[in-house]
């Protein structure tokens, strides 16, 4: 990715040269001051919504919240790993909190005691679920909003609710496909007997 933003970046430099070179030094003025004007409310969003993580890790709320979430993840991710089933409680809280920079540590720690389990039908469910995530609410987008100067920033809340509902649904659903199709594909597994048998037909023919 980062390769292609610098590609994208030398190709627009290049290309407002040629065009507008009068405008190159104010477009990229321009940009940095918006882009700090933006970095501020998220850094006060981020910074507020980590720190209420942070105490909800020590204060023990997101282990009992990984209790209650454990029946429904063990069932869902098929995994009994208390640690993986915690980050997993946690980084669904976020996503649905609309906070998902907040989310990803939670997904990258998940991830991480999956892999030790090799439970690799959990990573890929839970990427798909961490990528689309249903939004209850989009606090970041609507934090976005007001310090922009929107009059209505709750407004984002149905549009977001119902977007992000049909992308989770869809993303589970040709994950659950796919797999169906994946198990239906493999081939049948040759018992060792089965192969013992085989061979000692094959030297009898012979």
């Amino acid at each position: 990715m980062n390769a292609i933003f610098t590609v994208i970046f030398i190709s627009s430099l290049i290309a407002l040269t040629f065009i507008a070179p009068g405008e190159l030094l104010p477009t990229l003025l321009g940009g940095a001051e918006s882009a700090a004007k933006m970095a501020l409310p998220l850094f006060c969003i981020y910074a507020v919504w980590l720190g209420l993580s942070r105490l909800a890790e020590k204060s023990g709320f997101s282990k009992n919240a990984a209790k209650v979430l454990k029946p429904l993840t063990k069932k869902v991710f098929k995994t009994n790993n208390d640690a993986a089933c915690e980050s997993i409680a946690m980084n669904m809280s976020c996503n649905l909190l609309g906070i998902g920079g907040a989310a990803t540590p939670f997904a990258v720690k998940a991830i991480g005691e999956l892999e030790n389990d090799e439970n690799d039908y959990a990573q890929k469910l839970l990427f798909v679920i961490n990528a689309t995530s249903i939004q209850i609410l989009p606090t970041t987008v609507i934090a976005l909003r007001a310090s922009a100067g929107s009059v209505a920033a709750f407004d984002i809340f149905l549009p977001s609710l119902i977007c992000t509902a049909i992308s989770t649904i869809c993303g589970v659903a040709l994950f659950f496909a796919f797999e169906k199709l994946k198990f239906k594909k493999k081939p049948p597994k040759t018992t060792h007997f089965k192969a013992a048998k085989l061979s000692f037909k094959r030297g009898e023919r012979k």
